[in-house]
């Protein structure tokens, strides 16, 4: 098979742990005898210094003409004060949009090598392997009107929640074929109580769960889950929630699973696949070479089973990466007080290496 893909470097950290994933993409194809066609393009802060805008059209071209893009972050402290359609974070905003991508999976697996890295106690966190399926057009970070706005002498903020039913039901249908080849369990995390938007979200699912019989369907106002995901991790399996709570509630599930570091995402339902790291841009450690790639490098493992349904060559990633955190390869994130951290590079070369060996 040729694997057709756009990588998108962009900022901070993301050519680093970019680099490491499309080296471990190199591995796979080598291995499982496939080719890789790649094309690189700018986006975000890297797009805004070189063309003056976040997503160039040449960007969106290439994204539109592969199969799949990888994406290592955007964002960058010195275009904070730019406007809102000139800031890093509107070429991520725009991609998703323009590829259709209204389904973001992002998965939470606990490693068992790194039980003294999460800040739980390891009977808590042991066993935990929750899916949060995030709607990724919709709500608060798309809606209108938005807008600051002077009025009676002071600035006036504005933004607008806002899903339709279909949103609704074609996120959740997501959510219940993901539910049906894991545990069969879907917990829905809304703010039905006070918004409107997650009455008519509550609704949506709950008429939708009726076409899934075999799926247990729990709803959970967002504060809640949010306290029993720490409570509780390893009773999560799929985790349905609209734009703004899944953004909020996979990074606290980083923080059980030991580092942001470790996840992976993947954004669908457009005819173009969207992976990425969850991390950010982390621009306090760009160019340090101490960054954390195995989000990035499992975004590539999602990237094989979601665009190209290579179901084993993405679990030779998946492996390769249990692998190498068995052998206690950690990066600084990951290290804490009892191990030596290693480089970005030299955790990309392990995964490698272990990717080589795999049977």
């Amino acid at each position: 098979m040729v694997l057709n893909l756009t990588v998108l470097p962009g900022d901070g950290i993301g050519p680093e742990v970019t680099d490491q994933a499309v080296q471990v993409l190199k591995a796979v194809v080598a291995k499982f005898g496939h080719q890789l066609q790649l094309e690189t393009k700018l986006i975000g802060g890297a797009a805004l210094e070189a063309a003056n805008d976040p997503l160039p059209a040449d960007t969106i071209q290439s994204c539109l003409a592969s199969k799949a893009v990888l994406l290592g972050a955007v964002g960058s402290p010195k275009f904070d004060k730019n406007p809102g359609d000139l800031r890093p974070e509107a070429g991520l905003l725009r991609i998703r949009r323009e590829l259709g991508a209204y389904a973001n999976l992002r998965p939470a697996v606990f490693f068992p090598a790194l039980e003294d890295c999460s800040p739980l106690r390891a009977e808590i966190v042991r066993g935990t392997d929750i899916m949060i399926v995030r709607e990724l057009l919709g709500g608060a970070y798309f809606g209108q009107p938005r807008s600051i706005e002077e009025k009676d002498g002071e600035r006036v903020a504005v933004n607008t929640m806002r899903y339709a039913e279909h949103e609704v039901e074609r996120i959740a249908r997501v959510a219940f074929n993901l539910a049906m080849k894991r545990k069969k369990k879907v917990l829905s995390v809304d703010k039905a109580n006070v918004l409107e938007c997650s009455r008519l979200w509550r609704d949506v699912v709950t008429q939708i769960a009726k076409d899934y019989p075999e799926v247990k369907l729990g709803h959970q106002y967002v504060d809640s889950a949010a306290m029993l995901l720490v409570q509780r991790p390893a009773d999560f399996d799929v985790v349905l929630t609209e734009n703004m709570f899944g953004d909020i509630l996979s990074d606290q599930a980083g923080g059980v699973v030991g580092s942001l570091g470790l996840l992976a995402s993947a954004s669908i339902g457009g005819p173009v696949g969207l992976y990425e790291p969850v991390h950010g841009s982390a621009p306090d450690i760009a160019g340090k070479g101490i960054a954390n790639p195995l989000g990035a490098i499992l975004s590539a493992a999602m990237l094989l089973r979601h665009s190209f349904h290579l179901e084993k060559e993405a679990g030779s990633i998946e492996n390769a990466v249990s692998a190498v955190l068995l052998q206690g390869a950690r990066t600084a994130d990951l290290a804490g007080k009892t191990h030596a951290s290693i480089s970005t590079a030299e955790m990309g070369r392990k995964v490698v290496q272990a990717v080589e060996n795999f049977s």
